[in-house]
């Protein structure tokens, strides 16, 4: 019997899981990976500036980011897009919605899980998110919680990119080649019309660590080439049967 692959994306907001993890999520959906991402909010406040200079309600707002996450979730790949609404700057996750989430990542049974830098001063969502996926993991890990439920094992936490990367403290340990689905993300990228200032520049990010990815798997001595790719940072230590 074949156990089924699952992924987890928790963001904090309707398109950090496009410009971040865009590649990852459309390369492990082609590899037979069910890929579920949860968005906490539209990011209607704090990431539509263009909307609101347009002139547009909350509502209007929202409706406008839910659907481009949606249009991307489909271009990527994505098996199921579930999207929280409890609204940003501030993010705030009550008990209940926790449990929510909760539920979700015992449903999904993740293989691996994604979210932001564990630190962001320039968008504090964005490491609230992160520290409530670390709790929300522990908590579907316990026994006691709800017992007779399938706990959940021990999936990685890898974190992706965050903005200003410089200032974060995030140090990527993996490089993951995201050039055979690159079309993927920037079509996805491209449904983003409420923050069309990102798409050049994640474009870039994403060339500059196919550099890095190429240096680390052997550089001019036969490294493979790689044209797009994304870095990630892991939370826990791996355990593996060879290097």
């Amino acid at each position: 019997m074949t156990t089924k692959k699952t992924a987890l994306v928790l963001s904090a907001h309707a398109a950090d899981f496009v410009w971040r993890c865009g590649g990852a999520i459309a390369l492990h959906a082609r590899l037979g990976y069910e890929v579920t991402v949860a968005c906490m909010s539209f990011g209607e406040r704090g990431e539509s500036a263009k909307l609101w200079k347009e002139g547009k309600s909350l509502e209007e707002v929202k409706a406008i980011r839910r659907a481009e996450a949606e249009a991307a979730a489909r271009v990527l790949g994505v098996h199921r897009l579930e999207c929280f609404d409890l609204g940003d700057y501030p993010l705030h996750l009550s008990q209940d919605d926790k449990m929510r989430l909760v539920d979700l990542i015992r449903a999904v049974q993740p293989t691996f899980m994604m979210s932001h830098s564990q630190y962001d001063p320039y968008n504090t969502d964005h490491m609230y998110m992160t520290q409530v996926a670390l709790e929300c993991r522990m908590i579907a890990q316990a026994w006691g919680h709800n017992p007779g439920e399938k706990v959940l094992g021990a999936p990685q936490l890898y974190l992706f990119e965050p903005h200003q990367t410089e200032q974060m403290g995030w140090k990527p340990d993996t490089f993951l080649d995201i050039t055979p689905v690159w079309d993927q993300k920037r079509a996805a990228m491209e449904e983003m019309n409420g923050q069309v200032h990102l798409w050049e520049y994640y474009t870039r990010v994403a060339e500059q660590r196919a550099n890095h990815f190429k240096r680390n798997s052997g550089g001019q001595a036969g490294g493979r080439d790689c044209r797009y790719a994304e870095g990630f940072q892991s939370i826990f230590p791996r355990t593996v049967d060879v290097l």
